[in-house]
């Protein structure tokens, strides 16, 4: 994985992406693990596998339901496929949606998603890499590759799998031989710390992870006309989907309608097909139970009277290509039985009604930090400003003969980052979401308050909702507009992935400075002031540390003295910073919060970034509170190595720094 720190792991990370380091081909080690040269190791000395970072133990299984000790985890064994089969194998006959059944585990979602995955071949040695088997080479280890937040990352397992009562506890095939679908759970668990965290989810998440895909997601009831066809086609581009059954209560999880549809489940949608029947064409969509059991009782299930009115022909052949779980319904009662189909397609190209137009993509990560980028909805403005903001360009309108509107085309993705593996300490998903606002204006400004308060937003995600992703595709004119996305709530914390997807040429930009904006005395201080994080300098007047901080910055000859003329200088400093302190001390406290204090020092002439502001911030605020004594020490430091980034002091202040 990439080394963390501030603003040179950002910079490392960007040119390790720029090298193609995260592609399918060149899959980023989780943990640092390379499946060959642990394979080789392993054969070498003749011992099987055993996983160091997700061991064969009970905090693998879970915190709550399934932590250790708990009824549900209590006598289970891991076990290897070659001590539970006599024939193991890693897929038999081909992967096929029938070997994936669901155990103990609420992660219907995934599974959803994996069943999805096999109806595409080139799709699932993506995720499932060729050569694995329990008989050439075996050594215990397996491998798979899933798409992170940007990257695609290769996770090593060993083949220990949880056993209850001789049988496996978690996902496993009709086949009681084949374990391709076991261990790709595993894997699964491990990127997300163990396999509770996979309990509960959306089928896009999984959609995403297996493809690097993007997802949309329609409400039935609100259907667009054209979904028959849209789905159509999502199919035939091998496009990944799910739809699901709401639930009003607790009462309903998993509750069995009378014609044997589960509510909030996720299930596959696996064809479409039109059949003659009684005269007049009839809609049919076909739809997988990802439990391998408990299908669709009504109209035009597996043995309802409907079929006996169709060509045999036809019937034979819709009915060869059912699998156990599989059914068939009209389109019509399709639409009203689920609430909603979510679609992952596979290529921002697979978004396009014309399969020959291209799709340009621009992704950015990006953090929210309590105090400095977190400033939660437009509901909050007098924090929403400091949230990140994203520029882009639309310069060409679609090409689209039938359409009088002059509109670009766009679809805006924001996800946020590693949530399920927080789970374990009582945390999930926050709820987020993006606005845009139509802005023309100088590059690399970031908006503040007073911009946000006079203009509303030209568009929106359509809900804020705590999902791992929204996703909004939208149409608007050609011009300059901001993208800010944010959490519901202030304060909350993440890391995040926006990624625009438009139709036709287009520009982004960021409020950021690059590596070759910074020169090294700056690169330097800021690689000090990251790692100074909740250090309590609040102290009444001026510390001795800020003391010494102000002589040794602006030594000028290096005496460790100040001469007249240099405190002169000082002095006038002090009392232009004070009467800017005064001006954003809105509460007269004492004290500023930390979006005053970001003003503050704009005030004092220092334009920084989101990055620098969050660093300022964790180096010089207590409980989100700055002091006079703090302030100064900031502007004193900023304004030297904006100044006279040569100055002797300069050392001095970032050898300081670093203890």
């Amino acid at each position: 994985m990439y080394p963390t720190g501030g603003i040179s792991a950002s910079i490392y990370a960007n040119r390790l992406r720029a090298e193609g380091m995260g592609s399918n081909e060149q899959a980023v080690h989780f943990a640092n693990q390379d499946y060959e040269a642990l394979k080789q190791q392993c054969l070498e000395s003749g011992c099987l596998f055993e996983d160091p970072c997700f061991p064969a133990e009970p905090p693998s299984l879970g915190f709550k339901e399934l932590a250790p000790y708990s009824s549900k985890t209590r006598d289970v064994e891991w076990m290897r496929p070659t001590e539970l089969a006599d024939d193991p194998q890693f897929i038999v006959g081909g992967a096929t949606r029938t070997d994936i059944c669901q155990g103990a585990l609420g992660d219907c979602w995934l599974l959803a998603a994996i069943a999805s995955l096999t109806l595409n071949e080139k799709l699932l040695h993506r995720v499932v890499p060729h050569g694995q088997s329990f008989q050439d080479d075996y050594a215990g280890i397996f491998h798979f590759q899933f798409w992170q937040f940007g990257e695609w990352v290769d996770i090593v397992i060993d083949d220990r799998l949880p056993v209850k009562d001789g049988e496996l506890m978690f996902v496993h095939s009709a086949e009681g031989n084949e374990f391709w679908s076991a261990l790709l759970e595993k894997a699964y668990a491990k990127l997300n710390g163990s396999y509770e965290a996979l309990s509960g989810g959306s089928t896009t998440e999984g959609f995403e992870d297996f493809t690097g895909g993007v997802s949309e997601m329609y409400e039935l009831r609100r259907a667009p006309k054209d979904l028959y066809r849209i789905i159509g086609k999502a199919l035939d581009r091998g496009s990944l989907l799910g739809c699901s059954i709401d639930i009003t209560s607790a009462f309903d999880m998993e509750a069995v309608t009378f014609k044997k549809l589960v509510k909030g489940h996720a299930y596959s949608v696996t064809g479409l097909k039109e059949v003659d029947f009684q005269g007049q064409m009839e809609r049919l969509i076909r739809v997988r139970n990802p439990w391998g059991q408990v299908e669709w009782t009504g109209a035009w299930s597996d043995n309802s009277p409907e079929w006996d009115e169709i060509d045999p022909s036809e019937r034979e052949d819709l009915h060869l290509k059912m699998e156990d779980g599989e059914f068939w319904m009209s389109f019509n009662e399709f639409k009203r039985q689920f609430s909603r189909i979510e679609i992952c397609n596979l290529t921002p190209d697979a978004l396009s009604e014309d399969s020959l137009s291209h799709w340009n993509t621009m992704k950015f990560y990006g953090t929210w930090r309590r105090g400095s980028t977190a400033g939660g909805c437009r509901n909050h403005p007098n924090t929403f400003w400091i949230n990140p903001q994203y520029k882009i360009t639309l310069l060409e309108e679609d090409d689209d003969p039938e359409d009088d509107e002059v509109a670009c085309s766009f679809l805006v993705a924001l996800m946020q980052k590693d949530r399920r593996r927080y789970r374990r300490q009582g945390q999930d998903m926050h709820t987020i979401g993006f606005a845009l606002y139509e802005y023309r204006g100088c590059q690399n400004v970031h908006l503040k308050k007073n911009f946000f308060l006079s203009h509303s937003s030209c568009a929106r995600s359509e809900t804020f909702i705590n999902l791992r992703e929204v996703s909004t595709r939208l149409r608007l004119p050609p011009g300059e507009y901001l993208v800010v996305p944010s959490t519901f709530e202030p304060g909350k914390e993440a890391d995040f992935v926006l990624r625009v997807f438009t139709e036709k040429q287009s520009e982004t930009e960021y409020e950021e400075i690059t590596e070759d904006d910074i020169d090294d005395s700056f690169k330097s201080m800021f690689a000090q002031l990251a790692g100074e994080v909740n250090k309590d300098l609040k102290t009444d007047g001026f510390s001795m540390e800020s003391c010494r901080t102000m002589v040794n910055l602006m030594d000028k000859d290096g005496s460790a003295r100040l001469g007249l003329v240099e405190f002169q200088i000082l002095w006038n400093k002090i009392r232009k910073w004070l009467v800017i302190f005064r001006e954003f001390d809105l509460d007269k406290s004492g004290a500023m919060s930390s979006y005053e204090m970001r003003l503050a020092v704009e005030a004092a002439g220092f334009k920084l970034n989101n990055r620098l502001n969050q660093v300022l911030v964790a180096r010089y605020a207590d409980n989100e509170m700055i002091d006079f004594d703090n302030f100064i020490c900031c502007l004193v430091k900023l304004e030297t190595m904006f100044s006279d980034p040569m100055n002797p002091g300069t050392v001095q202040s970032l050898c300081s720094l670093a203890h």
